[in-house]
C-alpha cells in the first residue's frame, strides 16, 4: 500500500531551521471525507518566510507545532474528490505543507492553476505567491512612475528578480543588490538590471551613491540590516519604501540596534510601508493574466532550482539562508 511521506517539525529552532530540526514520517494516505479532495503534490516550495512560522514567537501566522508537517505552499494535482467544486484532474495550489498527498476542503487553496500551457512549477514562483508579492508590492504600494529608480535587495532571489523586471515593463531604471559575483552577472544578463551592486564588496554606500545619482524613488526592501541602513540615506525626495522582509536579520530576540531611520524619512518626505501579499488575495487573478502573458511573451524570466524528492525538504530552510540558490527553490516529489 501506498505510503504518504510527511516532513514534521521535530524540534523547536533557534534562528534558522537546520536539517536536525526535522523528520521524514510515513502515514497512510488520508481518505477524503464530504466537501473535501485528496491532492497529490507535485512540487513543495521553500520560503524564507519559513523560518517565522517556525518560530516560538508568532508573528503573522500560528507558528507551526512540534510534530506537525511543515507548513509550506505546494502545488499539486486533485487524484479524488467529493468536492462540488473540485474535479480529479484539477491543479491547485496553497498552502499543503511538505508532504506528497494532502486533503483540502478549499480552505486552504490560493487558486487553481489554469495556465496549462507553462509549466505546473511556476505556480510557486513567478506565477506564484514570489510573482505576486513582487506585482503588487512594487506596482500597489512602491506606486513607480516613468524615470524613477528602483532599487531591490536580494535582487537574484525569486521575489527582487521579479520586481527589477516589472520596473523595467514599467519604465523605471534599476538598481539591484545581490550578494557575489555570480548572481550580479543573473542580475544584469538575465534579469537586465540596469546596475548591479555586490553588497559582500567593500564601499557599499559609495557604490549606491554612484548608482544612483538622483537618489532612489522606490526601494523594494527584503532584507532589513545593512543593506537597507545603507539604501535609506540615498532617499530620494518623495520616495516610497516597500517592507516585504528581514531576510538578513537572524533574531529579533533581542531587537537589533542600528541606524534610526526617522530623520530620513521625515527630511526625504517618504513613506514606508510594511506589506504582506495575502492582503490581495481578491486580485490575484488580475495579476496573474499580467504575469502570464509577460512570461508567455519572454518579458518575465525566472530562473528555478529544484531538487528530486521529499529527502531534500529538511536542509532547504538554511540552504536557502545561505544563499547557495540560484533561482526558487522547490523540491520536486518524485512519482510514486
Amino acid at each position: 500500500m501506498k505510503a504518504n511521506h510527511q516532513v514534521r517539525l521535530k524540534s523547536r529552532p533557534t534562528g534558522i531551521p537546520q536539517a536536525d530540526n526535522f523528520e521524514i514520517a510515513a502515514v497512510p494516505i488520508p481518505e477524503i471525507a464530504d466537501k473535501q479532495f485528496l491532492v497529490r503534490n507535485e512540487y513543495l516550495s521553500v520560503e524564507p518566510a519559513m523560518r517565522g512560522w517556525v518560530s516560538a514567537v508568532a508573528n503573522y501566522s500560528t507558528p507551526v507545532g512540534i510534530g506537525e508537517v511543515m507548513r509550506s505552499f505546494s502545488v499539486g494535482k486533485v487524484v479524488a474528490s467529493r468536492h462540488p467544486n473540485y474535479r480529479e484532474g484539477d491543479a491547485v495550489m496553497g498552502m499543503l505543507g511538505w508532504q506528497e498527498y494532502a486533503i483540502s476542503d478549499g480552505s486552504t487553496i490560493a487558486r487553481k492553476v489554469k495556465e496549462s500551457d507553462l509549466p505546473l512549477s511556476l505556480s510557486l514562483g513567478v506565477l506564484g505567491l514570489n510573482g505576486l508579492t513582487a506585482y503588487f508590492g512594487l506596482v500597489d504600494v512602491g506606486q513607480p512612475r516613468p524615470g524613477d529608480t528602483v532599487a531591490v535587495s536580494t535582487s537574484a532571489g525569486a521575489v527582487g528578480s521579479a520586481v527589477g523586471q516589472i520596473a523595467k515593463l514599467m519604465g523605471c531604471r534599476t538598481v539591484g543588490l545581490t550578494g557575489g559575483s555570480i548572481k550580479s552577472k543573473i542580475c544584469r544578463e538575465e534579469f537586465g538590471y540596469d546596475e548591479v551592486i555586490d553588497y559582500k564588496a567593500d564601499g557599499l554606500a559609495d557604490a549606491l551613491r554612484r548608482a544612483c545619482p538622483r537618489g532612489v524613488d522606490v526601494y523594494f526592501d527584503n532584507t532589513a540590516g545593512v543593506i537597507s541602513d545603507a539604501v535609506l540615506p540615498q532617499l530620494a525626495v518623495g520616495a516610497r519604501v516597500v517592507i516585504c522582509g528581514t531576510a538578513s536579520v537572524a533574531s529579533w530576540d533581542p531587537p537589533p540596534t542600528g541606524p534610526r531611520v526617522e530623520r530620513h524619512i521625515l527630511v526625504k518626505r517618504a513613506r514606508m510601508t510594511g506589506f504582506l501579499v495575502f492582503d490581495y488575495q481578491h486580485r490575484y487573478e488580475e495579476a496573474m493574466g499580467r504575469l502570464g502573458e509577460w512570461v508567455r511573451q519572454g518579458r518575465l524570466r525566472y530562473r528555478e532550482e529544484i531538487s528530486e524528492g521529499i529527502e531534500h525538504c529538511p536542509g532547504a530552510i538554511a540552504e536557502l539562508y545561505r544563499g547557495e540558490n540560484l533561482g526558487k527553490r522547490l523540491i520536486h516529489l518524485r512519482d510514486h
